[in-house]
């Protein structure tokens, strides 16, 4: 039986998440003795980690370092000094990230106990250098979720990291394409994985329950995303406030936490959209929104593969997406959506489109049914990968 460690940064609302959730639940329990260690011990998809995976105890180190300022004790003086620090000496986040782990976090952090045959950090970053700087295994394995150039990681920080890494994974064909391009040499190393998907417990959990917040008879538009800066609600509130404009009677609603709260809550309400766009936090159950909703919004300026709009078309929502780098992987546009320039009129026209031509959405909706996204068939080639 391999030992299988998973590193991820928490189990909170996001793609990566949920999507090593469904690994973890498609493999086999008598192959693999798997333990999952989260920086942070939380998020809405811990509860739904099988039973068998060992869930560890996150090390009073990590827990302290990346926990709350006012949790950081005997670590708040190197916290403080490890983020002001790279701020000063880093322009983007994701450099600024390497350099605190490079010279603040990294000598403050202690080995885990163990080994293992297998190390997966399933995302790159702090993740990835902490498996080879910390963790002790026979092979050790990244999964790179996003487009790397788009979302502007760290190439000078992450090529010693991809040096020792025996596979470097990411979720799309362009984003395999775009590691090839950065990291030539780590050709032989470069795998695509899609992430895996459930069409069938996506379908049922979508008939669970109708959203109280649909009741009224308005339209429903929904996006579904952390609020961060790469998911562009920003971008959306606008063409929300387009829309009306234009007339048009609907409500947005948008799931997902993050940073970004306060500041799109200003938005909403200096553009006077209180009664139009909704911040509702996370939902334990999104996809019964997704089959109550009118059309689905991906208003993002990056992804690697989006598992939102897999999860639609499971369900044969009408999708509406911004033209980012990689959404050619997911939306064959006027057939499973309509991909529209990323800027609010973009969106907007997308929508006002989506909503009033019912022969395109009709179109649409007959093809998503006509075809099978799930792919939990995929659990074969990640066990492969693996051993």
């Amino acid at each position: 039986m391999k030992k299988v460690l998973f590193v991820i940064f928490s189990l909170g609302y996001g793609g990566a998440e949920r999507s090593l959730v469904n690994l973890l639940a498609e493999l086999p329990r008598d192959k693999y003795q798997v333990d999952l260690l989260l920086f942070r011990r939380q998020g809405d998809f811990l509860q739904q980690v099988p039973e068998w995976v060992n869930v560890l105890d996150t090390p009073e180190d990590i827990r302290r370092l990346y926990g709350p300022m006012k949790r950081a004790g005997r670590y708040l003086l190197p916290k403080v000094a490890g983020i002001g620090l790279a701020r000063l000496a880093r322009r983007t986040r994701k450099s600024q990230i390497a350099w605190r782990w490079k010279h603040v976090f990294r000598r403050r952090i202690g080995k885990l106990p163990g080994h293992y045959d297998v190390a997966v950090a399933y995302a790159g970053g702090e993740n990835m250098y902490f498996i080879e700087d910390h963790v002790s295994a026979d092979r050790k394995i990244v999964f790179i979720h996003n487009d790397y150039r788009a979302a502007k990681y760290s190439q000078k920080d992450d090529a010693p990291y991809f040096d020792r890494m025996d596979a470097i994974v990411s979720i799309s064909v362009k984003c395999v394409d775009v590691l090839r391009e950065i990291f030539p040499q780590h050709e032989s190393k470069l795998h695509y994985l899609e992430n895996i998907t459930s069409s069938a417990l996506v379908r049922a959990r979508a008939e669970a329950f109708t959203p109280p917040e649909y009741e009224g008879g308005d339209v429903n538009i929904l996006s579904v995303g952390r609020l961060w800066p790469q998911k562009g609600f920003d971008l959306a509130v606008d063409a929300a406030a387009i829309l009306r404009q234009r007339g048009l009677h609907f409500r947005w609603h948008i799931l997902g936490e993050g940073a970004l709260r306060e500041e799109l809550q200003a938005q909403i309400d200096a553009k006077a959209l209180k009664d139009v766009v909704f911040l509702h936090g996370t939902r334990d159950n999104p996809y019964a929104y997704m089959k109550g909703c009118d059309v689905l919004v991906q208003s993002s300026r990056y992804e690697g593969k989006s598992v939102v709009l897999d999860e639609a078309k499971m369900i044969c929502t009408p999708i509406v997406a911004t033209a980012y780098p990689t959404v050619g992987d997911q939306v064959q546009d006027g057939r499973e959506g309509i991909v529209v320039p990323m800027t609010a009129d973009g969106i907007a026209d997308g929508v006002q489109r989506m909503l009033e031509d019912a022969k395109l959405r009709g179109e649409i909706i007959a093809y998503l049914a006509a075809h099978e996204y799930g792919n939990q068939q995929e659990v074969t080639r990640y066990m492969a990968l693996l051993d």
